[in-house]
């Protein structure tokens, strides 16, 4: 039996700048943060960086050519900061800027629609020197890189998000220390998560001033929480993850401001939030993107007696190479909860995809069985969901090709195409062909 996806239903594919361009000091780009950050011992488990990534700077024309050949109806993927602003503002380097509007002119000649990221996780290291995401002036910086990318490409693109996982900037960039900058200060994440969101503010209606009629919004990294137990320090432990995680953007998002559980574990500086500033973060969205990957287990492991508890849920069998639960299921929860507890009109899957170890067979080909049943089982989620109302519009399987996969160097694969990364030969998978199959039937078959 056919499970059927809504007509204009927006199938497309998704990547990143600094994961697939390569080009990392060509034509006037400046140093990244990232750059700076893979170009740093013991950062990359692989010891590799992103100076070439999969090249797509200079074969975008074939992988363009590749996307038509699977019927992608749109191309998610984001644009380098510094290589369109070299010093985070000011002058505008042309060869840069010129390279995405190709890019665009390109998608649209094969009638795919491209959605614009403006900031996935890559900014000018003179920005990052400065201070990055901790101090204001950054997020200045990005309203004036908003404007100049609305102006130069909002004739023609019509689909614009803001910020990719801003909680991953934040928290992984100033927290943990495992992506760039590489800080482990939970200050600077909380300051960071702040700024994030008023960049977002404030680029919100300069987007819509610029490219008039066009779709706005912003993407976040969603998860269930879920209690290890019902004993109420995990039950505790849960509510606190789920406003760090869900809440700490999506709350301020639709107007409620920051929870209050955030209050009473994080310090705010008194000079942090300004007058206005939460009114400039609920601009009007027209959509939230999301990125689903798993489901998280809380377990309160701060109280030693709480440890020997037993546990009531667990884990499935299955995990991705990344070492993540496959929990389909937690696809359509999240939606679910989103209709329930939030009023964003229109909501987009705009990453959702799986690593696993992929080998090239003696006829060329490239067979990936579990990567192709982990998007048909969260396919068939997220058409329960929309069978229960919710306003999704939308799937970008993550991620188009294997690329550079951030702090795992090479070693992770989540492309339905698969990329030899010494060669650059493009292969699509079987889980690419089977993807192709359902947008050309706008339907799950079999």
């Amino acid at each position: 039996m056919a499970i059927e996806f809504p007509k204009d239903f927006l199938w497309g594919a998704a990547t990143s700048s600094y994961q697939i361009e390569g080009a990392w000091n060509e034509d006037g780009k400046s140093e990244s943060n990232w750059d700076r950050f893979s170009h740093t011992s013991g950062h990359i488990i692989d010891k590799s960086t992103g100076d070439v990534a999969v090249d797509h700077y200079h074969r975008w024309r074939e992988d363009v050519a590749l996307m038509a050949e699977l019927g992608l109806k749109a191309y998610r993927f984001s644009i380098a900061w510094p290589r369109v602003l070299p010093s985070g503002w000011g002058k505008v380097n042309p060869a840069g800027l010129g390279f995405y509007s190709r890019l665009v002119d390109e998608l649209l000649s094969h009638g795919i629609q491209p959605l614009v990221t403006l900031y996935h996780w890559d900014h000018p290291q003179v920005l990052e020197d400065r201070g990055g995401w901790t101090v204001r002036t950054t997020a200045e910086a990005f309203a004036e890189y908003a404007e100049v990318l609305a102006r130069q490409l909002g004739d023609r693109v019509t689909m614009w998000a803001t910020f990719n996982e801003p909680w991953v900037s934040a928290f992984l960039g100033y927290m943990q220390g495992v992506h760039a900058p590489g800080h482990h200060d939970l200050g600077e994440a909380v300051a960071a998560t702040h700024h994030l969101l008023l960049a977002h503010g404030w680029a919100v209606p300069i987007i819509r001033r610029d490219s008039p009629g066009s779709q706005v919004g912003i993407v976040l990294n969603m998860a269930p929480i879920v209690p290890a137990s019902s004993s109420q320090a995990d039950e505790q432990a849960a509510r606190l993850s789920d406003a760090s995680l869900n809440r700490m953007f999506a709350d301020p998002l639709s107007g409620r401001g920051y929870p209050d559980e955030l209050h009473e574990r994080y310090t705010l500086p008194a000079s942090l939030v300004q007058p206005g500033d939460m009114q400039v973060i609920k601009a009007p969205l027209d959509f939230v993107g999301i990125n689903y990957y798993f489901r998280n287990i809380v377990r309160n492991n701060e109280i030693a007696e709480e440890r020997n508890k037993p546990r009531e849920v667990f884990p499935n069998q299955e995990h991705t190479e990344m070492g993540w639960e496959v929990y389909p299921e937690g696809l359509y929860e999240l939606l679910t909860r989103l209709k329930h507890d939030y009023d964003f009109p229109a909501y987009y899957i705009t990453e959702n995809g799986a690593a696993f170890p992929d080998h090239v067979a003696a006829d060329g080909s490239v067979d990936d069985p579990r990567r192709l049943a982990y998007v048909k089982a969260h396919l068939e989620q997220a058409a329960r969901a929309i069978a229960e109302g919710v306003p999704l519009r939308g799937y970008f399987v993550w991620s188009l090709m294997d690329n550079f996969e951030w702090a795992q160097g090479y070693t992770k694969r989540f492309g339905i195409v698969y990329v030899d990364c010494a060669t650059q030969r493009r292969i699509p998978k079987s889980s690419a062909r089977w993807f192709q199959r359902v947008i050309a039937d706008n339907a799950i078959v079999g």
